[in-house]
């Protein structure tokens, strides 16, 4: 299916979301990338080491959740604007998704979006509680959403209320 779609289902996604019990302790990373390409800037990215070097420079990434601080540098690092950071370790209702973002303008703090998934269905509401654009990330801003816990891990882009679609992808 996600040949054809483009859009990855559950079974794809079991290899990329860390353990129930490493999800609680805290941000962590969940590299969606699922093709076999050239290509390694998460790793050499990784302050860490928790995106394992690669034997193959066209090997799938492998992450080592024990190892993520939930930095989100490796996000900004990849091209194909295939890696998130998703931290559902405070108390409540609210999770905290942190995505790539290519698209001018960048939202502001405290902006209401509403919340797309992979295949850009809106989901939800959110809001924006944190942009970083430094000039290390080279264009690619990484923005942080108050999402609700349990669509953390659906939503992988957003889109201004009555405005254009701005996805993560």
């Amino acid at each position: 299916m996600l040949k054809s779609s483009g859009v990855p289902q559950p079974g794809d996604l079991a290899a990329c979301c860390p353990p129930e019990e490493e999800r609680r302790r805290g941000a962590l990373v969940r590299v969606e990338c699922f093709q076999e390409i050239p290509c390694d800037p998460c790793h050499t990215a990784c302050p860490t080491g928790a995106i394992g070097a690669f034997a193959d420079i066209n090997d799938i990434p492998a992450v080592d959740h024990a190892l993520c601080t939930g930095c989100g540098v490796c996000i900004a690092a990849c091209p194909g604007l295939a890696i998130f950071v998703v931290d559902e370790s405070a108390p409540g209702e609210t999770a905290l998704v942190s995505l790539p973002y290519e698209f001018a303008p960048l939202p502001e703090t405290g902006t209401r979006v509403a919340l797309l998934d992979r295949g850009g269905e809106e989901i939800g509401r959110g809001e924006v509680r944190r942009v970083r654009n430094p000039r290390q990330f080279d264009r690619t801003a990484v923005i942080t959403l108050a999402v609700p816990r349990e669509l953390a891990d659906e939503v992988r882009a957003f889109d201004f209320e009555g405005g254009e679609s701005h996805d993560g992808r």
